[in-house]
């Protein structure tokens, strides 16, 4: 399972002294990128594709509050994806240093060409990275997102 620690700092705080909504998906696509920059694909060759990751849906599921300072744990995996990898579901969990899940995000999205501004399927070496992700126990075989004309 692909996963990093991380800290919950002082910008991701609520008035309540705990991990405010946005900061989990903030951390959730931290650890996104860094899987992405250590498979070969840091910004630079996005920006060389003119492709990039597009973010349709976020849905967050809390479970245990974490205070300022805390070291957490992220996992990612794949919770659904097309066969041509177009769109995808990813599943980050979050857990305090005790061992107990403080939440569970779950992204809907899919890859887009940046010039023409719709979605595509992404490339071979980045289909066979997101491949290398564990699935989830619930993955499903999402549809593809390329229109075909009839």
């Amino acid at each position: 399972m692909y996963t990093k620690t991380l800290y919950a700092g002082w910008g991701d705080m609520d008035f309540n002294s705990h991990m405010k909504n946005t900061a989990y998906l903030d951390k959730s696509a931290d650890v996104r990128q860094m899987f992405l920059m250590e498979h070969g694909f840091p910004v630079e060759e996005f920006m060389r594709l003119r492709i990039g990751p597009v973010v349709m849906k976020d849905e967050v599921e809390y479970f245990k509050e974490i205070g300022l300072q805390q070291k957490i744990t992220i996992t990612y995996a794949l919770a659904g994806q097309a066969l041509d990898g177009s769109r995808f579901l990813l599943r980050h969990e979050i857990f305090r240093p005790d061992g107990k899940l403080s939440a569970r995000v779950t992204s809907a999205g899919g890859w887009m060409d940046l010039v023409q501004r719709k979605l595509i399927a992404p490339p071979s070496a980045l289909l066979s990275a997101m491949n290398s992700l564990d699935r989830t126990s619930d993955f499903a075989v999402l549809p593809s997102s390329i229109k075909t004309s009839a």
